[in-house]
């Protein structure tokens, strides 16, 4: 048996020897991740982070893959009294939306959706669209694990420093593949290698198709991969009703912290759901 102190009370938990050898398993898949790390793909989305452009020609369109046969995705929607640029829900009701930079290695990204759908939480995933061209599949995984899907621009470059016509190619570009996979453009888009968009970046998003723009008021710093236990400290340490979260896909501590960080926001009475479940009444 694997032992685990809680990070917050100090409880062992026990987990399975086999949910920790699958542990090894995505820490090392995330290790063999590093050279996407290294090309800015999974670069945090923090503010004044510089732009770093990964080698090679801008990837082509997207591989050939089926609309999906379910219900259809869901739609961009504008929520009257909003601003363009909302960084956090209703501070009056108890619940919470755990937001994901879309991009990594697609073992470490299922695992976290596993992990989340184990512990009730239906999360925001913020798809990059170079992601979506190499696993078209976790379009439809996202959604059929009862979660939304939105766009974290094409190619995760500094999008605030760009000129008009490339930020907008962007979004434009992560939005038809979104559109081609799922039937939609996603629900949100939020804004690569910054916290906050520019006045120019809300209003190419919002040309694009999205009312708003998605910030945060809560980052999780899990891609510096300070490990579980600091991951959820960091959260916990600052979240509140209403609270929007930066998490990452492609990092084994963010899978590590899930369940404890669900378990603790279960006991505060607060309830992770998607981002317009948490801005509707």
């Amino acid at each position: 048996m694997f032992r685990v102190i809680h990070p917050l009370n100090g409880q062992v938990l026990s987990q399975p020897g086999r949910r920790a050898a699958l542990r090894v398993a995505l820490r090392a898949a995330a290790l063999g991740s590093a050279g996407a790390a290294a090309a800015g793909l999974t670069a945090a989305c923090g503010p004044g982070r510089p732009a770093t452009a990964p080698s090679g020609p801008p990837p082509g369109p997207a591989r050939s893959a089926r609309p999906a046969q379910a219900a259809p995705a869901a739609a961009p929607r504008r929520f009257a009294g909003q601003p363009v640029e909302i960084g956090h829900g209703p501070r009056d009701r108890p619940r919470v939306a755990l937001t994901f930079h879309g991009n990594g290695d697609p073992a470490i990204a299922r695992a976290v959706l596993a992990a989340a759908e184990k512990g009730g939480a239906r999360v925001t995933v913020l798809a990059i669209g170079s992601w979506l061209d190499a696993h078209p599949e976790l379009a439809r995984r996202v959604l059929d694990g009862g979660h939304e899907l939105g766009n974290h621009t094409q190619r995760h470059l500094a999008i605030n420093d760009m000129p008009e016509a490339q930020a907008y190619a962007e979004i434009t570009g992560c939005a038809q593949r979104l559109k081609r996979l799922t039937g939609s453009i996603g629900t949100w888009f939020r804004p690569s290698q910054t916290q906050y968009a520019t006045p120019l970046v809300q209003e190419l998003a919002q040309r694009a198709g999205y009312p708003h723009v998605l910030s945060y008021d809560v980052d999780s710093l899990d891609f510096t991969s300070p490990g579980a236990a600091a991951v959820i400290r960091t959260v916990t340490g600052t979240i509140r009703p209403g609270s929007v979260v930066s998490l990452h896909f492609g990092y084994a501590d963010t899978v590590d912290a899930m369940p404890p960080l669900l378990e603790e926001l279960a006991r505060r009475n607060l309830r992770a759901v998607t981002t317009t479940e948490l801005l509707t009444p």
